[in-house]
């Protein structure tokens, strides 16, 4: 079970790297939907609606942004280092609520949104430079795959 909660952690992190918000976003739908137990843990905030409604608010912004022409890239410091804290707090947050430790979850959270930054960038890059596929598209499809992947991520853990 341990591996299981540190592989999803890592995962989830990877949803971060392809979308910041998206990774806590989901964590917090998993309270909402029961998925996930906050009561009596040092995130017991990821519980309160009000939670739940800042992080959607934000995953859905940052949809909205990674569209424009002038969102810088994921890999600058500032959207890196952010990806990385908030893939770090989504893995703490994901392993404390099924019963894991906090620090491991962290640090397979914050690995897992390094590498998914870096791996998103490079696949969506080759997708529309080596296959010819219009951004747009591409950037959609990575849209829902963090959020498809992360919801099935805090509904299976």
């Amino acid at each position: 079970m341990l591996t299981t909660i540190i592989f999803f952690c890592f995962l989830l992190g990877c949803v971060a790297g392809l979308r910041t918000f998206t990774a806590p976003a989901v964590v917090c739908w998993g309270a909402h939907l029961g998925w996930l137990h906050f009561a009596g843990t040092g995130f017991g905030f990821i519980d309160y609606m009000v939670t739940l409604i800042i992080f959607t608010l934000l995953a859905l912004g940052e949809l909205i942004s990674d569209k424009l022409p002038k969102t810088p890239a994921r890999t600058t410091p500032p959207q890196l280092i952010g990806r990385i804290l908030f893939g770090g707090f989504a893995g703490a947050a994901l392993s404390v609520g099924a019963g894991g430790a906090l620090m491991t979850g962290l640090l397979a959270g914050a690995v897992g949104a390094a590498i998914g930054t870096f791996a998103g960038y490079h696949m969506r890059h080759a997708l529309v430079t080596q296959l010819r596929l219009p951004d747009l598209p591409v950037a959609i499809m990575e849209d829902l795959l963090a959020i498809a992947g992360g919801l099935f991520l805090v509904s299976h853990i």
